[in-house]
């Protein structure tokens, strides 16, 4: 029998495949923001987990500061997150 964590994560690994450490943060969003995830949320989950390896990358600035292109490439991570706490409101889970 999963957790709640574990199905959570079950979920959303049919819709998106990161790096664990980032996949972690980006569960952290079903729980923390659900279908309310934006963009924003994504980019800031991304750029901490990109500060641990590489903090010079060029992305690791304010959402608003990046170009509408590259603000675009964090639309199907928020859509995946927001899709599994439909699927699965974190929530709700009962044992």
């Amino acid at each position: 029998m999963s957790n709640y964590i574990q199905r959570v994560r079950e979920n959303l690994k049919k819709h998106i495949d990161v790096e664990p450490e980032l996949f972690d943060l980006y569960v952290l969003l079903v729980f923390t923001r659900g279908h309310q995830t934006t963009w924003e949320d994504v980019h800031d989950a991304w750029s901490i987990w990109q500060n641990n390896s590489n903090p010079e990358h060029k992305s690791i600035v304010p959402f608003d500061v990046l170009s509408e292109e590259v603000q675009k490439m964090d639309e199907e991570y928020a859509d995946a997150i927001k899709l599994t706490a439909e699927i699965i409101n974190p929530r709700d889970i009962t044992f």
